[in-house]
């Protein structure tokens, strides 16, 4: 049986697929599966990964469940100890899963390990930005602010830690849930949140911008108002679960959820928006001011000058910035 194994959610992604699995199999840890979970694709996703050949990647087929329902799929079908997730328009550097694996391994009190993320964009280029989380130390406060971990391609589980989180709804007959699949956005820091409020396992990461995350401007502002309805769906859900913990952290968490939509509001060039996200965090709470001073106060300038000026200001600061560097 495989040491570990890894997830690929995969829905209509015949353009990407390849060079993530190419980037799969280049890993340097010599026992490992690879699992695609096609989500009822309607392209040549499925073709795609049967080309390659490659006794590593098996093919589970199911009707469309969404990205929690690929994952819950990937992991009842996994073989493995270690369990890890990539999904298909992102990319693994070749140390990635045994980093994580020698990390699980040393330490037995670790549920879930992750990395660093360097972002790059759809033509695969890297754009100079990164995401350099917190590595150690990482309570549930911490996950529900700044959410370390990053994003659904960073993790990989021990196999114990998922199975403790497990649960099988009314209605399901098929396998246990370890992502809430009744969730389109935010399943997964529901899941990792989830994981530091009800179990023992820790939540650490290790060195290394060991992922590579495809960010796409046009997709990053589409869906802000159902992301943020999500965000506090969570809360909603989880709130019953850890009442007092939520009490004293959700306005900090709120206020940072807040931020990061004003900041893709930017991106997007959506300038009223921007602000009125950032005065919303404002009302939540002062915290990521505060604890965050830089980022923050460029965030507020940045809404500021795009809600008076336009797009085309911004871009030219940023032309100017790069001259300057």
């Amino acid at each position: 049986m495989p040491k570990a194994t890894i997830v690929v959610p995969a829905y209509n992604v015949a353009t990407t697929l390849a060079d993530t699995l190419q980037s799969l199999l280049a890993q340097t840890c010599p026992d490992f599966e690879i699992l695609v979970i096609d989500d009822g694709s309607t392209d040549r996703t499925v073709a795609v990964a049967r080309a390659f050949g490659n006794p590593r990647i098996r093919i589970v087929q199911q009707p469309n469940r969404g990205l929690a329902g690929a994952r819950n799929t990937g992991i009842a079908h996994a073989r493995g100890d270690f369990i890890g997730f990539c999904d298909a328009d992102d990319l693994w550097r070749p140390t990635k899963l045994a980093a994580h694996v020698a990390h699980l391994e040393a330490n037995p009190q670790v549920g879930l390990s992750y990395s660093g993320s360097e972002l790059i964009d759809a033509e695969g280029r890297p754009t100079g930005l990164a995401q350099r989380p917190r590595l150690k130390g990482v309570t549930a406060a911490h996950i529900f602010r700044r959410n370390p971990v990053g994003n659904g391609s960073a993790p990989v589980f021990r196999r114990a830690a998922l199975d403790d989180i497990a649960y099988r709804p009314a209605g399901e007959t098929q396998r246990d849930w370890c992502f809430d699949e009744t969730f389109r956005q935010s399943e997964d820091i529901e899941c990792w949140l989830r994981l530091a409020l009800t179990t023992d396992w820790a939540v650490e990461g290790i060195p290394g911008l060991l992922t590579r995350y495809r960010v796409v401007p046009s997709g990053l502002s589409a869906a802000t108002e159902k992301q943020l309805a999500a965000w506090e769906r969570l809360v909603t859900k989880l709130t019953p679960v850890a009442p007092a913990f939520m009490a004293r952290h959700a306005g900090a968490a709120r206020a940072y959820q807040l931020r990061y939509l004003a900041r893709r509001a930017v991106t997007s060039g959506n300038g009223p928006e921007g602000l009125a996200r950032i005065r919303a965090a404002f009302g939540a709470s002062s915290r990521p001011l505060w604890e965050e001073p830089v980022k923050t106060l460029t965030t507020v300038a940045a809404c500021a000058v795009l809600a008076a000026f336009g797009p085309g200001t911004i871009a030219s600061l940023r032309r100017l910035a790069a001259r300057g560097a």
